[in-house]
């Protein structure tokens, strides 16, 4: 790759001087440069889809910070439409989904995704993104996980309980299994194609698979984690993924089982303790956003705390969730700054 494959090499599970660095939602809310575009285009579908606007959101922090990492500007649900899924994503309240799928019907009619046909967009940023970042940084693409995408288009909208998709697990597993495997079909082709427009590296987002049992998350979630990285992995075996799941600290040991290159912890888990349950596997993360309201001395220490138990191999510095919106713009500069001036 040359130039600035720092993240690369992390994934790969190289010695490096000091781990490489992004933050998971870096182009967002916090930052006044953000702020300001928003007032110009008020719905988040406009930010993300049209091809010019995500584009310079993803460059915000990559020009403010100079991460390692550039993540493009999406959100988990973009591909849904094209299976027959619309939704809206209502500001301050989040996404929503009307009619929610429930019935057998439903997922009977969704179609394959086809993201060259409705998903031109993608194609556009991330090739301007690669084109404008180029060896500076790693390009970063990611999907959501079938599981999750699930419980959105089931509950219709964010939930805090996820009782109407574990009713359906309980009660209709049959018809829930096959709509898991639509998503996972059509998740994969869709990862596939970010890796053909330019992602060097893809993430994987399950948020909502850590609020399932070990048990449940063995049948409903996992399967279908590693029905995604297979059909990724069988065209595209040198492009490295990740997997985040957030309150993953009851399941984090089954996580490898999907067989992505990399494990992404959320703070609710010691990084050193998290590595020896691990073993030889790549792991991100772990610093709780909240860490970054505090004074910057204390912020520095957190930090050189996560790098140290992590060790010089296989870490990609990180969040353990995505940056808080309210977080001092000067906090999260100084998180790049400590990380990056670190050296073993």
């Amino acid at each position: 790759m040359g130039g600035n494959d720092r993240l690369i090499r992390a994934a790969r599970g190289e010695e490096l001087d000091r781990p490489p660095v992004w933050m998971m939602r870096q182009a967002g809310r916090y930052m006044q440069a953000y702020r300001e575009l928003r007032q110009k285009y008020p719905t988040f579908r406009e930010r993300s889809e049209i091809p010019e606007l995500a584009v310079e959101i993803s460059l915000q922090p990559f020009r403010a910070f100079h991460p390692d990492g550039v993540i493009m500007f999406s959100d988990i649900l973009t591909p849904l439409p094209g299976m027959g899924i619309d939704f809206e994503i209502v500001e301050s309240r989040g996404p929503a989904i009307d009619p929610p799928i429930r019935t057998k019907a439903q997922i009977d009619a969704l179609r394959e995704l086809d993201p060259e046909t409705s998903l031109p967009f993608i194609r556009k940023i991330l090739t301007t993104l690669k084109h404008e970042i180029g060896d500076r940084a790693t390009l970063l693409g990611f999907v959501g996980a079938p599981w999750t995408l699930a419980a959105y288009a089931i509950e219709g909208k964010s939930s805090k309980d996820y009782t109407i998709i574990k009713a359906m697990a309980y009660s209709e597993p049959e018809m829930l299994h096959s709509f898991l495997a639509k998503l996972a079909k059509s998740i994969a082709t869709y990862v596939r194609f970010q890796i053909d427009c330019g992602a060097q590296v893809v993430q994987l987002f399950d948020s909502w698979a850590g609020q399932l049992s070990p048990s449940d998350y063995e049948t409903f979630a996992l399967p279908y984690e590693k029905m995604v990285v297979d059909e990724v992995k069988a065209t595209h075996p040198d492009t490295p993924l990740i997997l985040y799941i957030n309150s993953s600290a009851g399941i984090l040991e089954r996580m490898p089982k999907s067989g992505v290159d990399i494990v992404s912890l959320d703070w609710t888990v010691d990084m050193a303790e998290a590595r020896a349950k691990l073993g030889n596997i790549a792991v991100q993360g772990n610093l709780d956003p909240c860490v970054l309201f505090g004074p910057q001395p204390y912020i520095r220490d957190r930090i050189l705390e996560v790098i140290q138990k992590a060790g010089k191999t296989g870490h990609i510095m990180n969040l353990g969730h995505g940056i808080l919106s309210t977080t001092p713009e000067e906090n999260a500069k100084f998180f790049f700054d400590t990380v990056k001036g670190f050296s073993f």
